[in-house]
């Protein structure tokens, strides 16, 4: 896949819980604590790198020129319905379409393990996430998580 200045980006799916995707996952979460206070939290839906491991989920990590600069992960909500959590870009690597690169791998690694819908949600204080998904054909639904940090909830057909 390519961003939309037409670096190559290679994905890979790799454990969660080790670098450097523990790396990107712990800087997202530092991220949303900034935004939101501590976003794994009571009450606040498991996002865990357990929770991306296989058959169910993956967790992709992008690479530029070597470098982990995205990652992502895709985990079994119910029978044929997939989400996405933990999207992040690095700062080095933001305005250039990456999140949208991101998201049409999480998307094609969803298809990939079998899913025919994916969800996922943001939280108000992202509004260029919201923009994305909206772009990229997610409509919106309810809460279908009860995430207290998130203030839009949104489905897409695979």
């Amino acid at each position: 896949m390519r961003d939309d200045s037409g670096v190559p980006i290679e994905f890979r799916a790799l454990d969660a819980a080790v670098p450097p995707a523990s790396d990107l996952l712990a800087a997202m979460v530092a991220e949303m604590d900034v935004l939101y206070g501590a976003v794994d939290g009571a009450g606040s839906p498991s996002a865990a790198p357990a929770d991306f491991a296989p058959p169910g989920g993956t967790f992709l990590v992008g690479f530029d020129a070597g470098e982990a600069v995205c990652a992502g992960g895709v985990r079994r909500f119910a029978d044929g319905v997939a989400e996405i959590k933990r999207m992040y870009v690095a700062p080095s690597a933001r305005g250039r379409g990456m999140a949208r690169t991101l998201l049409g791998a999480l998307e094609d690694a969803a298809r990939g393990l079998g899913y025919a819908v994916v969800r996922l949600d943001t939280g108000p204080r992202q509004p260029h996430a919201l923009a994305l998904y909206a772009s990229a054909g997610y409509g919106e639904v309810g809460d279908y998580n009860r995430n207290p940090h998130a203030a839009y909830w949104g489905e897409k057909q695979l």
